[in-house]
């Protein structure tokens, strides 16, 4: 059974250099619009998430809301074991697939097919495993004689297909994505559409975070909605849709 749950989690990031003003102000402004607080050495530290509580189960599907800074990224890599609660507690049940970043675990100076491997490595599944869905992912990206050429003779778009088609080439038990993807020329995006609904349909949780509201509501079944890194309002996804919707129209 696959499920995140969180208690009384806290994320915060230590302001080491203090005395850089621009610096810190810049920090500031990119993650959680001036949330701060003080740990036991006096040190400036960021607060990201603030305090979280609350459980995701096997079945859902969470829609993550917010304005830039909110935390919605910063909550997906705690769920992905990317980042450490500063306090609290986070037990996860299921394996993670995470779409945060495509281009994790890619190395520009290996071929297609050898970076295959190594992304697949990279999610936790043997090279033995992904040798079996070589083909299909090489089918899939449409790269041709370029699966056995270095990845840095490809042009952004092409290094895109290949993250991607090996990115959902393995069915999760708990997917989290950040933003939608756009992934080449109109045809190819339909391709990778109706690939990413299916990897959805397989997954057991989907954690999605997006400024589209659309596709949240089309997606997601729950809403969280996240203001300087705690719970604004949680609910079913169109009621919580709604509200982030008027006071986004408000502002």
């Amino acid at each position: 059974m696959a499920f995140l749950r969180l208690h009384n989690l806290s994320v915060d990031f230590p302001m080491y250099q203090g005395g850089a003003r621009s610096l810190k102000k810049s920090i500031l402004a990119n993650t959680t619009r001036g949330n701060l607080a003080r740990d036991a050495l006096n040190r400036i530290n960021v607060r990201a998430l603030d305090d979280l509580s609350f459980n995701i189960e096997q079945g859902e599907r969470v829609a993550l809301l917010g304005l830039n800074g909110a935390g919605k990224t910063t909550l997906l890599k705690v769920f992905a074991g990317i980042y450490q609660p500063s306090r609290g507690q986070l037990v996860r049940s299921g394996q993670v697939s995470s779409l945060l970043d495509i281009n994790v675990g890619m190395n520009v100076d290996l071929t297609g097919y050898e970076n295959v491997i190594l992304r697949g490595m990279y999610m936790g599944v043997h090279p033995r495993e992904m040798r079996k869905r070589v083909d299909e992912i090489a089918e899939f990206t449409e790269l041709g004689d370029y699966m056995d050429m270095p990845v840095r003779t490809y042009s952004s778009g092409m290094s895109v297909r290949l993250a991607f088609a090996t990115a959902t080439c393995n069915a999760p038990e708990i997917l989290l994505l950040d933003e939608w993807l756009s992934v080449g020329d109109a045809r190819f995006i339909a391709k990778a559409k109706k690939r990413m609904n299916e990897f959805v349909q397989r997954s057991s949780v989907l954690v999605l975070a997006s400024h589209s509201l659309d596709l949240l509501a089309e997606w997601c079944t729950r809403g969280v909605w996240l203001e300087v890194g705690r719970i604004k309002m949680m609910g079913p996804v169109d009621e919580v849709v709604a509200a982030y919707r008027a006071a986004m129209n408000r502002a």
